[in-house]
């Protein structure tokens, strides 16, 4: 007698009876939905583990300006302490961010996070309508500017005055501490931590509203997945924070105690000497970096001999341009993910040596979620190799009223 055929397929993750892709991953460890716990909060958390107790946290690769692991804590505490005593923040307030990649955005986030408040963050470079536009979304009570771009803000009423992150003011929040420090605030990780914006590609930029929780489970797929070093992991950004992928990246780094290497605008040839001057290891780029580097000779001249891998996403990228990059630079781990802000970031990655290879692939479904392919005109749902609608369920959705 025939044995009944698995309903999940082991190499696809299909089940044929409900017509639905699962995770072939192992499940990813996350604490239980019911405990307190803030995303800035988890992360630290994870970072008791590090055998580099108290590494580089943050290079700004303009100014060479360093913040170690310690300061990084301290100052998030004495930040939030600030916040809280002195300007009144409290559990449940927006603060609307506008800034380009500096050391004190990520510090920022946690303290902000650290207190229950939300975190809106929107490009620098956006006019003064669209930032009024942004502004009725995401309803903050205070803004964190700096000094470049807070003219943009001068015609928004907020219930607090805008803070200039680059200004001593700033400066003197982080370093020091109120005659009382405060008590811990509760968390819940279902409570909202951030309003991210979506490109408008379906109509007007739309507010994207993502838990505690959403942050977590970002955070714990690359933790699952990490791999034991002699040294820390030092991480270029060519991202923004503002974006999904630099703003839940602050937190996956501070879970790897990462040392991170900022930098304030982009530039390729100054990308590319940081490489060499901080000793870089990975590189977080979008697709058109990739091209740059495999089809020119900029590179020439260039010490790349530290670099270890790239993490490539944000939009699709040729097999040709993925080959050529390689042939170039063959020692590299050429990553790809597939992930929107409404997922806050990669639901799937490609992880390890063998699966780099599968060029023009995303890689496989991140532990705990779910797909189907729909048509678009019947709502049907498709087997394998068809093209529709792609339908995702995990526990990194945003959340919805």
């Amino acid at each position: 007698m025939d044995q009944k055929k698995p309903p999940i397929d082991p190499e696809s993750g299909f089940n044929s009876e409900t017509n639905t892709f699962h995770s072939l991953r192992p499940p990813i460890h996350l604490p239980p939905q019911h405990l307190p716990i803030s995303a800035s909060e988890y992360a630290f958390s994870l970072r008791v583990n590090s055998p580099w107790p108290d590494s580089l946290a943050l290079i700004n690769s303009s100014t060479d300006q360093r913040v170690s692991y310690s300061e990084f804590t301290r100052k998030t505490k004495t930040l939030a302490s600030y916040l809280h005593s002195v300007l009144g923040l409290s559990k449940g307030h927006t603060a609307f961010v506008l800034s380009q990649n500096l050391v004190q955005v990520p510090i920022l986030y946690f303290s902000l996070l650290s207190l229950g408040i939300v975190v809106s963050p929107a490009n620098p470079l956006s006019t003064e309508s669209e930032i009024s536009s942004l502004i009725q979304l995401c309803n903050p009570v205070i803004a964190f500017a700096t000094s470049s771009c807070a003219h943009k803000l001068s015609n928004i009423s907020l219930r607090f005055k805008t803070i200039i992150l680059d200004s001593p003011e700033f400066d003197s929040m982080m370093m020091t501490s109120p005659v009382q420090m405060i008590e811990p605030v509760e968390v819940s990780q279902s409570d909202l931590a951030a309003i991210l914006y979506s490109s408008g590609t379906t109509g007007r930029v739309k507010g994207v509203m993502l838990t505690h929780r959403n942050l977590i489970v970002s955070v714990a797929g690359p933790y699952s997945n990490r791999t034991e070093r002699e040294s820390p992991a030092v991480f270029l950004y060519t991202m923004p924070y503002f974006h999904v992928f630099g703003f839940f990246y602050s937190f996956k780094s501070v879970a790897l105690s990462e040392v991170v290497v900022l930098m304030e605008r982009f530039d390729l040839r100054k990308m590319l000497k940081a490489v060499g001057e901080f000793r870089v290891t990975h590189v977080a780029m979008a697709p058109p970096v990739v091209v740059a580097m495999a089809k020119t000779d900029v590179t020439k001249g260039c010490d790349l001999s530290s670099l270890e891998g790239v993490a490539c996403g944000t939009a699709p990228i040729a097999k040709d341009v993925i080959s050529n990059f390689l042939a170039k630079f063959p020692r590299v781990v050429f990553v790809q993910g597939y992930g929107l802000t409404e997922t806050t970031g990669s639901v799937c990655r490609t992880v390890g040596q063998e699966e780099t290879f599968h060029w023009g692939a995303t890689g496989k479904l991140s532990g705990g979620f779910e797909a189907k392919i729909i048509n678009p005109d019947t709502g049907d749902a498709l087997p394998p190799g068809k093209q529709g609608e792609l339908w995702i369920r995990g526990p990194s959705i945003m959340k919805v009223l």
